[in-house]
């Protein structure tokens, strides 16, 4: 597959979960992929497996929510490999409370991560991408920004806000030739929701809860991150050239359902 032959690609939170999935995903498809991630060594250690695979990687350690690290992280892709073609915004962080409980650090630091980073990405990547006369952006929000559920104030207003931000870009960008999408999953089986899983249910049962969880959705289980990553390769493509402003539910159907009565018991 070489659908993204000779782009160069970054993924932010790359190091695990959706966006290990997704940079895999784009080094196969022939894209030189950076792995950016708040962890320098999982990073790297990601970008040597794909090296070891055949395809192009470089790791570079980088906090979305600094814009300084931000800045310095995409020119050195770009010094690398002389630009930058496709942008993956996939570094988001969970944490739990409703707006009285929440307090304000960690509402910064949601915000800071989820929103705030891919801001601060895409305006360090956009550049880039008027030079080449193309791009593509893909940012990773939630069926959260679409629906929600109790408990989630800060997470699902960070989420709300990349699916209203992109939408704006996809207008803002759309005569420069550059594409502006989202992914929306449901629930994935990464460590983030393995760390949730823990969090709100029995630690020593996570599998348990993970599956309760798949069974709301009406496909009854969970996704892959590979799942999701196939939908963001393809929004990335020339083969998604016609698609932008587009919010992609990659939710198992959890979001087509107003109440399915029989989830539980599934």
């Amino acid at each position: 597959m070489d659908d993204l032959a000779a782009r160069v690609a970054i993924v932010t939170g790359a190091a695990k979960g959706i966006g290990a999935a997704s940079a895999r995903a784009m080094a196969r498809a022939g894209a030189r992929v950076a792995v950016l991630d708040v962890d320098g060594e999982a990073g790297e250690r990601l970008a040597g497996e794909i090296r070891g695979e055949g395809g192009q990687a470089m790791a570079v350690a980088c906090d979305v929510s600094d814009p300084g690290s931000v800045s310095a992280a995409v020119a050195s892709v770009a010094q690398r490999w002389g630009g930058v073609d496709v942008l993956h915004s996939n570094a988001g962080i969970q944490r739990y409370g409703t707006v009285v409980d929440t307090d304000e650090d960690t509402w910064d630091r949601v915000l800071g991560v989820n929103l705030k980073g891919a801001f601060l990405m895409a305006k360090a990547a956009v550049p880039w991408m008027v030079r080449a006369g193309r791009g593509s952006i893909v940012i990773t929000a939630s069926v959260q920004g679409l629906l929600s559920q109790p408990n989630v104030v800060a997470y699902a207003a960070s989420k709300g806000g990349l699916i209203a931000m992109a939408r704006t870009m996809a207008l803002d960008h759309a005569h420069q030739n550059i594409r502006v999408n989202v992914v929306c999953p449901g629930s994935v089986d990464t460590p983030m929701l393995r760390w949730a899983a823990g969090e709100l249910g029995d630690r020593k049962r996570v599998d348990d809860t993970v599956s309760h969880w798949g069974r709301a959705h009406p496909l009854g289980r969970v996704a892959r991150p590979e799942e999701v990553a196939e939908v963001v390769v393809f929004l990335a493509s020339d083969r998604a050239s016609f698609v932008t402003g587009a919010v992609v539910a990659v939710d198992g159907g959890l979001s087509a359902a107003l109440f399915d009565p029989g989830a539980a018991d599934r």
